[in-house]
């Protein structure tokens, strides 16, 4: 069934303002995906916080025009999906991972902010940690010192519990 042009038109500004509002777009070519495959991509990139979508190449041209992703344009021949992220590892993450199991999906590349990204350095991104996961360990980084002063303050403690103990049985 064609669309009208109105419809097309609010197709392309909700692709635009989805672009605008995450930082990192994957692109992948999906080949012969079922309707679980595809399912399952879904619901891991919305686990993650991310979100996948596959648009007509035409509208998603559109979309780019006048975005910082403009230079995606030329990935969308053939099949093409979008996953898209506001933390700047999760699309990468979760579509290499998931291209790794499933050869019917293939990265082409994407972009991060401002800068193109080639296959290689969507690879490379999706290799690093997610921002979460760095927090996580800049908190273990700054809790690791106290940790150690308190054991340190408690070892004289059990040394004399120790002490006492020990000589409580020799009498």
């Amino acid at each position: 069934m064609p669309k009208s042009q109105a419809q097309k038109a609010e197709t392309v500004q909700a692709l635009s303002e989805l672009l605008q509002s995450n930082e990192t777009v994957v692109v992948l070519k999906p080949l012969a995906l079922t309707v679980t495959e595809v399912s399952d991509l879904r619901t891991k990139l919305r686990d993650e916080g991310g979100s996948y979508k596959v648009p007509k190449n035409t509208l998603m041209l559109l979309a780019l025009k006048g975005t910082r992703f403009e230079g995606l344009a030329q990935f969308f021949t053939g099949p093409t999906a979008i996953a898209v992220s506001k933390d700047p590892v999760v699309a990468a993450k979760v579509s290499y991972e998931y291209a790794k199991g499933n050869e019917k999906l293939t990265i082409l590349g994407g972009a991060m902010g401002d800068k193109a990204l080639s296959k290689s350095d969507v690879e490379t991104l999706a290799r690093l940690p997610s921002l979460d996961q760095l927090r996580g360990k800049i908190v273990g980084i700054l809790q690791a010192p106290a940790v150690k002063v308190a054991r340190m303050l408690q070892a004289p403690a059990q040394a004399l519990v120790g002490v006492t103990a020990a000589q409580g049985r020799k009498e």
